[in-house]
């Protein structure tokens, strides 16, 4: 408690714990291709927090609605060793509603041409599963995540397929991906907005706001968090802001 009232005192004089502005992100590093066995990959180091995101394709039966598209699916996982609150086992429900939220940044996107994945209508469709690896907490794991994951589906390659057999070791083409959403997650506290709250950050947030958004300035996707509500004009103004931000993250792809 006294350190979440000092966290507070100090956001109420636009100052942070380790000297950050409020609209400051912390070091951002971007590594591709780091997994061997995977058709694309990336790690993400936002500060102190590390995410891993590997990219397979399989053959898939496509959904009965879109006939003539591949198969786009997410999940995450947090390793019990990321933080002390993660328990071995099934994904709990922090780590499916991140999943949620990088998947519906992508989806809603369209950045994936997923009619050009399309083998045999209605029969045989390329999967795209984006598996996401939480391998240390220190806050924001939404915007790493997405940030992981559009990174890796840049270096994505659709394998060989011959005979009804997948080639692993040899490849047709690259992933179509045609947009690059980013997603940036606003947080609220007092009267204040802050981007990329840190774990400790994150305790003592009104209301936080990740806004999905692409290159050519379309909102994509917006998922809201927190115990208060938000008022319009909380919204606009944290658009704009993520808005101007996702300028800086896209470079780092």
């Amino acid at each position: 408690m006294i350190r979440s009232n000092y966290i507070l005192k100090l956001l109420e004089k636009d100052e942070r714990l380790d000297g950050r502005k409020l609209d400051e992100y912390r070091p951002i590093v971007v590594e591709k291709k780091i997994i061997g066995k995977a058709e694309g990959s990336a790690r993400v180091k936002l500060g102190k927090t590390d995410v891993i995101v590997g990219i397979k394709t399989e053959i898939e039966t496509p959904f009965p609605d879109t006939p003539n598209e591949g198969v786009l699916k997410t999940n995450a996982e947090f390793a019990p060793i990321a933080h002390e609150e993660f328990l071995p086992g099934p994904p709990g429900e922090d780590a499916t509603e991140l999943a949620r939220v990088v998947d519906r940044g992508i989806r809603e996107s369209k950045c994936i041409e997923l009619e050009k994945l399309c083998i045999t209508e209605g029969e045989k469709v390329w999967g795209i599963y984006v598996d996401i690896h939480v391998i240390n907490h220190d806050g924001n794991l939404i915007d790493a995540s997405a940030l992981g994951a559009m990174a890796a589906l840049l270096n994505t390659k659709i394998p060989k397929y011959e005979d009804n057999k997948i080639i692993r070791n040899e490849f047709q083409m690259d992933l179509p991906v045609v947009h690059k959403p980013v997603t940036v997650t606003v947080g609220k506290v007092i009267d204040k907005f802050l981007l990329d709250a840190d774990q400790e950050e994150e305790q003592v947030l009104d209301a936080w706001l990740s806004i999905a958004t692409r290159e050519d300035g379309v909102v994509c996707a917006m998922q809201k968090g927190g115990k208060s509500g938000l008022k319009q004009k909380d919204v606009d103004d944290m658009i704009v802001l993520a808005m101007k931000k996702s300028k800086e993250l896209r470079k780092k792809l």
